[in-house]
């Protein structure tokens, strides 16, 4: 079907707009008699998902069969049923009765019976999407309730991100839906290629990954693309998930990404109460690792943040943050660690080289969070004390080379005349 859509640079759109976008786009699709499931983001993604879900489930509530809505987890722990009802807005009275049909789903990454074998990239396809950088088979598994409806929907917002290059589309599928074995094999090569190469290009051999897997499920798929602007909408594309992302791409190109003149030796990034782990408040480093000078310090300001992760914490005190120059010096030692974490280290830890046997990271990383220092140091990041920082200090100082990002992880940040390494043309 062709892509409908709405976008505004300079501006949000009114709820009207949202109203009219989305019920008309829905009306084009007959669901008569079809199930259909709803993939949605979890609580550390913005968007206005509660405003979405109830035009949807008015639109298609009374029509289709079924109705039902699955947490595009990945890795991340589940959410419990009043996390869920704050996701899609709506109250657990509300979820008793004007809800009550509507089933609320977590994916179950780490369960083999809840996953199945949608298909396998053979060694030649995987050394032609990837140019060579890979040649081995993946088998790519996938929630097997994918396989129990006859229309998914994809909801959720398009960012730049630092393994695939912007989010959204088919990516609330793989990995969103899908099994430890894919997700793993794409975050490496997207931590093989470096997060500052990937980071806010749309098409990127992860991207290409993500779209060859999901054109290996059956059932028809459709998606609700989102370009979210602070808590509002500048743009909501609708129609094929390969489309509908490619125009919400562009529009986040446009008002996702900040350029700077000049990088900074200091930067505090503050981390918004949804990452609520280093898993996740890692973003705060990906996203403006680009704007560090050589040498500087970015520090992840987390105050209520306790834990590394809490479905991978062990695995990373284990690992540790390095590069990704150390790891594949060190092959034999972590190739058998989960990928996917070891590619979370390398994003958090930064590009860097190693000079013999010493590994020399590009950016120093500080964690002002409730970690304690013993376990930083075990980790390889920086510690300090977030009691001590007042983050309005750091406020206003551009000029003398300190960056203050109040609200870190989702917006990037580059520069102006980057090196290729850094995310520039080389031009």
């Amino acid at each position: 079907m062709q892509t409908t859509g709405i976008g505004h640079e300079d501006r949000l759109l009114t709820d009207d707009e949202v109203r009219s976008t989305v019920l008309g786009a829905l009306g084009q699709v007959d669901v008569s008699g079809k199930r259909v499931l709803l993939i949605i983001p979890d609580h550390t993604r913005t968007a206005p998902i509660g405003q979405l879900f109830r035009l949807i489930h008015e639109a298609w509530g009374a029509q289709a069969a079924k109705l039902d809505c699955l947490v595009a987890l990945g890795t991340h722990p589940p959410m419990s049923d009043d996390m869920l009802n704050t996701r899609v807005g709506i109250t657990a009275a509300e979820r008793g009765k004007t809800f009550s049909k509507v089933g609320f789903f977590n994916h179950l990454w780490k369960d083999p019976n809840a996953l199945t074998t949608v298909g396998r990239l053979t060694k030649a396809e995987v050394g032609r999407i990837t140019d060579g950088l890979f040649e081995l088979e993946v088998e790519i598994t996938a929630n097997k309730m994918i396989y129990d409806y006859d229309l998914l929907l994809i909801v959720g917002p398009v960012f730049p991100h630092e393994v695939v290059g912007f989010s959204g589309g088919n990516k609330y599928i793989f990995p969103g839906v899908a099994g430890q074995r894919i997700i793993d094999f794409f975050h490496w090569l997207g931590a093989v290629i470096t997060n500052p190469v990937i980071i806010g290009n749309k098409w990127t051999a992860v991207r290409k990954v993500v779209d060859h897997a999901a054109a290996m499920v059956p059932t028809e798929r459709l998606a609700m693309c989102l370009v979210v602007k602070g808590e509002g909408l500048a743009g909501l594309y609708f129609g094929a998930p390969e489309d509908s992302w490619s125009q919400a791409a562009d529009l986040s190109e446009k008002i996702h990404i900040v350029y700077k003149d000049h990088p900074f030796h200091t930067v505090l990034s503050c981390a918004p109460k949804m990452y609520d782990d280093i898993w996740t408040a890692g973003k705060c480093m990906y996203k403006l690792e680009p704007v560090v000078a050589d040498g500087g310090t970015l520090i992840i300001y987390a105050p209520h943040v306790t834990e590394i992760s809490t479905s991978h914490g062990h695995i990373i005190e284990q690992v540790g943050y390095h590069t990704r120059d150390y790891f594949l010096k060190n092959w034999d030692r972590f190739q058998h660690y989960p990928w996917g974490v070891l590619a979370h280290s390398t994003h958090v830890r930064g590009i860097g080289c190693m000079e013999g046997e010493n590994e020399k990271p590009r950016v120093n990383v500080v964690l002002a969070t409730q970690i304690p220092p013993e376990t930083c140091a075990k980790i390889s990041l920086g510690y300090m004390d977030p009691a001590t920082i007042n983050p309005e200090d750091y406020a206003n100082r551009e000029d003398e080379g300190v960056l203050y990002v109040p609200k870190a992880g989702e917006i990037l940040y580059r520069l102006k005349n980057a090196p290729p390494e850094l995310g520039g043309k080389g031009m």
